[in-house]
């Protein structure tokens, strides 16, 4: 990636790392981390590994589709550097309002010069859905988990149906998207947005033949890779399932009785409602929010939600430098 390329993605999310900053209260902060202890270390720690999964499931998946012509089917891609631009990526997707709006392009660049542009768009979009796609799973399962073991309320007799519902479809339209293509898809519905019209169509009819091969590249990985397909999706949902274990590791904490389903729980429906407010940088109020209200609807005390929530702000925020880093530290490709 050219270098003034890299200092822009540095420059943009450094820019946006020091205003969350400037919102946090540096006193509450510091007795949370002290009252934390070692369990917050747990949780740095914990991220590096997660990472690990969200690396292999794009490894995996850039290792599964065919090049370009001229371009070797089996690339050189080192994991850890692979790794680096994994971190690097959602740093910036944390940082950006809208999410994929900064991570997904920033890949596309540091991949291209390795394997071509076109593959490297390829495996971008399908990391991406598969990333999605796992989260809709998650959710799906945890409704569920909330049936068999939580005491059903009105409330939870009306939503958990709704989200199940909600989840259902967006699987199946995935599972469409996988065996046909998104792309040309995609495109085309950004065509007929206003403001957004007068780019996407020239750029559809420029682009129609490079758009249906990443949309055959796409339904590959479904229709001729099976194994690799289950294989990524599986990975995507095991991340989900570890990334619990922060919640469990925060709570030891203030309330050791916690249960794991307890914590699925808390992280589930946390992150439902942080999506759903996915245009705020670093899913400002969204998270915290959203880890009030699953803590009290899982019996559990309003001071527990509030200090997980603070403690994941830090965390989000010491990952987020790390993967600015990164991106200051990668060399300049030849």
């Amino acid at each position: 990636m050219k270098k003034k390329y890299q200092n822009g993605f540095f420059i943009f999310g450094l820019l946006v790392l020091i205003i969350m900053v400037t919102q946090l209260d540096f006193q509450e902060v510091w007795a949370g981390l002290k009252h934390a202890g070692y369990w917050f270390f747990a949780v740095i720690a914990l991220w590096g590994f997660l990472y690990i999964f969200n690396t292999a499931t794009w490894y995996i998946i850039i290792d599964s589709i065919g090049g370009e012509q001229g371009v070797c089917r089996r690339c050189k891609v080192g994991f850890w550097w692979l790794y680096k631009i994994t971190v690097s990526a959602f740093a910036l997707n944390y940082a950006t309002p809208g999410g994929l709006m900064g991570g997904e392009p920033y890949r596309i660049m540091a991949l291209s010069p390795k394997i071509g542009a076109q593959r490297a768009s390829s495996s971008v979009i399908l990391f991406v859905m598969t990333h999605i796609y796992s989260h809709f799973w998650f959710w799906f399962l945890s409704v569920w988990l909330y049936v068999l073991t939580q005491k059903m309320t009105t409330l939870a007799c009306i939503l958990m149906p709704i989200i199940a519902i909600v989840c259902m479809v967006v699987i199946w339209f995935f599972i469409r998207g996988y065996k046909k293509g998104i792309a040309v898809t995609g495109m085309n519905i950004v065509s007929h947005i206003p403001y957004l019209r007068r780019w996407a169509q020239p750029f559809v009819e420029r682009n129609r033949e490079k758009l249906a091969e990443v949309d055959a590249q796409i339904a590959a990985l479904h229709n001729q890779n099976p194994r690799t397909f289950v294989a990524a999706v599986v990975l995507e949902l095991l991340c989900r399932l570890f990334s619990t274990l922060e919640i469990f590791f925060i709570l030891q904490v203030i309330q050791p009785d916690v249960t794991i389903p307890q914590c699925i729980l808390i992280y589930a429906f946390t992150t439902l409602f942080a999506n759903m407010l996915f245009f705020m940088p670093l899913q400002l109020g969204g998270r915290e929010g959203g880890f009030l209200m699953s803590a009290e609807g899982l019996s559990l005390s309003a001071r527990a939600g509030i200090f997980v929530a603070l403690i994941v702000r830090v965390r989000e925020l010491i990952w987020t430098a790390v993967g600015l880093l990164l991106i200051k530290l990668e060399k300049k490709e030849k």
